[in-house]
């Protein structure tokens, strides 16, 4: 039988010997098993169920950047005992003889590996020679597999997307929206980079997360400009917004708390964000676009004010599903007299 050697350091986690060793990619689709585990009862599976949905995304992410894309360990569990040659005698580094036709049970990272399958097939030929970092455990019985998948899941949390929007450097929508924010004053002060929702005592008005959300809807005619022309069509029409909005003049100065304005109004709401951007395709095919954003000013955004009702506020409490997105930008356009469509029309009726 052919046999795979891998560079490999062999360690003890606990009561078991493990290995961690370098996997060449090509070798994914020769030992990781994929169990199709959605006719199983939950507790007679070893992992969850495969998301198909979620693979494509994952492959595109490699073959898109095969220079500098990252993966954590895999972490899986072998039922034939591979060979662990070491350098010297009584040495941890070594070398991990496989033998093909055997299979690895993956216990973290099934769909990494199903994204590296994927790509195989569409990706360079150098790809199937890089490298993949794989900690190997033995397989013992489907409660202890469970239990690693428990223990391997129980505590990873999922970074903020506010986070992830600040740290993603592939993004041109990110980065052309971080460079609008050091650019307008009263976005540079009170936004929020780090977490996706205001606590009740912050002092900043807007996170990062909904003003990303907010120019994605915005820049969907402009995919074919670079970064900084994004930028700087951001600047301008978000600076032009602001100015309209003395609400936001107003934390920013110090005249108001912010935490005043968030429980009073909702001028600062991500629904209201989305819904500036939603228009902003609209608005910035007219030539006075700027003049028709006076109107912004007219535009009681308290709470109380029942025109929002079944808008975007819902039983006291103001709502940010598409149903939501949609009414508020048509009633913001109705406002700002621009023709609304049909579905707009449709949108405004229903709430009323």
């Amino acid at each position: 039988m052919m046999e795979v050697r891998v560079p490999a350091m062999r360690g003890k986690m606990g009561s078991r010997i493990y290995y961690s060793c370098l996997m060449p990619l090509n070798a994914v689709p020769q030992f990781f098993k994929f169990t199709d585990w959605s006719g199983m009862l939950p507790e007679d599976r070893e992992q969850r169920v495969l998301v198909e949905k979620r693979v494509p995304e994952l492959a595109t992410y490699i073959t898109e950047n095969e220079e500098d894309y990252l993966f954590s360990s895999i972490t899986a569990s072998y039922k034939s005992e591979p060979k662990f040659e070491p350098y010297s005698p009584d040495a941890n580094i070594g070398v991990l003889i496989l033998q093909l036709g055997d299979e690895l049970i993956i216990n973290d990272g099934q769909h990494r590996c199903a994204g590296i399958v994927r790509a195989l097939k569409t990706g360079s030929e150098a790809l199937k020679h890089h490298t993949l970092s794989v900690l190997l455990f033995p397989w013992e019985n489907t409660d202890r597999v469970q239990q690693m998948f428990s223990d391997l899941n129980r505590f990873v949390q999922k970074t903020s997307k506010s986070l992830d929007i600040l740290y993603d450097k592939r993004d041109d929508v990110a980065a052309a929206t971080l460079m609008m924010i050091e650019k307008i004053p009263v976005f540079k002060e009170l936004t929020e980079k780090e977490k996706v929702s205001l606590e009740n005592k912050s002092t900043k008005l807007f996170t990062l997360a909904a003003l990303y959300d907010a120019n994605v809807e915005l820049l969907k005619k402009y995919d074919d400009h670079d970064i900084e022309t994004n930028a700087g069509l951001l600047i301008e029409y978000w600076t032009e917004i602001a100015q309209h909005m003395p609400d936001w003049g107003k934390v920013l100065n110090g005249q108001k708390r912010a935490l005043e304005l968030r429980q009073e109004k909702i001028s600062s709401h991500s629904t209201v964000l989305r819904a500036f951007g939603g228009l902003g395709v609209d608005l910035l095919e007219s030539g006075d676009w700027k003049d028709r954003l006076t109107a912004l000013e007219d535009i009681d955004w308290a709470k109380k004010n029942r025109e929002w009702e079944n808008i975007c506020i819902v039983a006291g409490s103001v709502v940010s599903n598409r149903q939501a997105r949609a009414a508020t930008k048509a009633f913001i356009k109705s406002k700002l007299n621009l023709d609304l469509s049909d579905s707009e029309k449709n949108s405004l009726s229903k709430a009323a």
